[in-house]
């Protein structure tokens, strides 16, 4: 097992990774911060360096240690206390490990041999993001897209609420999604509300060879030119006057109507 380092001074250099973790700094840069083990796991399946880890101590002979081994990394820990002023929030899972990011795919790696890919235009809450990786996941899509407004998925919550699919499903960012997407033979569909919109169940599109699916910010939903652009809007049949679902559902139901069957 590596030294397991008590934390004196907040101010450790060593620490600065773990200072920085709620604000963008670590966003798009060379460090993530995997929170969890099913996250760290998948970090270490796909090949991420551990730099250290921080936990609580009662995590450090408990479910931490066989992490600890399989890091091989310094351990940092200190009384909750501390760790809560040092990361600026409560350890829900006791565990985080810092560690290098994966290389960044292109848009057209995630692509080359993909039939079903989902992508996120502007969805910004980390949350819904790692939600949506999972069910992209879970349910049958082969890569993700995002546009460059949306939330970094290697940010610790979306990866988090992923449960480790930010590193197992390709995704990459993408300037035109549309362009590229309609240019390599996909089929685009807009998840929006549109009275000539088709029904996510509607055979046509499941019979489509290549499928990509777009889903919009939390509450705009899609920008208009985004929807004009796309081949078909598709809504999904609701009841009891309920329009809309929040995008995490909304693209949970559609990845299983249009990805998984």
């Amino acid at each position: 097992m590596e030294k397991v380092i008590e934390i004196t001074s907040l101010q450790d250099e060593r620490l600065l990774v773990y200072r920085q973790l709620t604000g963008r700094q670590l966003q798009r840069g060379n460090v993530f911060i995997a929170e969890s083990e099913p996250v760290i796991r998948a970090g270490l399946e796909k090949g991420c360096r551990p730099l250290s880890l921080l936990m609580e101590r009662q995590h450090i002979t408990g479910k931490g240690s066989a992490l600890i081994d399989a890091c091989a990394v310094p351990v940092y820990t200190g009384d909750d206390a501390v760790l809560s002023q040092l990361t600026g929030f409560t350890l829900s899972r006791g565990i985080l490990c810092a560690m290098e990011r994966p290389r960044m795919l292109t848009a057209e790696e995630v692509i080359g041999h993909a039939r079903r890919i989902a992508v996120l235009e502007n969805v910004v809450d980390g949350t819904n993001v790692g939600a949506l990786m999972r069910s992209a996941a879970a349910l049958g899509a082969d890569g993700l897209l995002l546009t460059n407004d949306c939330c970094d998925p290697l940010q610790r919550r979306a990866a988090r609420v992923s449960m480790g699919a930010v590193l197992r499903l390709p995704w990459a960012f993408c300037d035109d999604p549309v362009q590229l997407l309609k240019e390599s033979g996909f089929v685009t569909l807009a998840l929006a509300l549109r009275e000539d919109a088709l029904c996510i169940e509607d055979e046509r599109l499941k019979k489509a060879e290549k499928l990509a699916l777009f889903l919009g910010a939390e509450g705009d939903g899609l920008k208009q030119e985004t929807i004009d652009r796309c081949d078909y809007s598709v809504i999904i049949p609701m009841h009891h006057d309920v329009n809309s679902l929040n995008v995490a559902a909304a693209g949970t139901v559609a990845f299983w109507e249009l990805f998984g069957k």
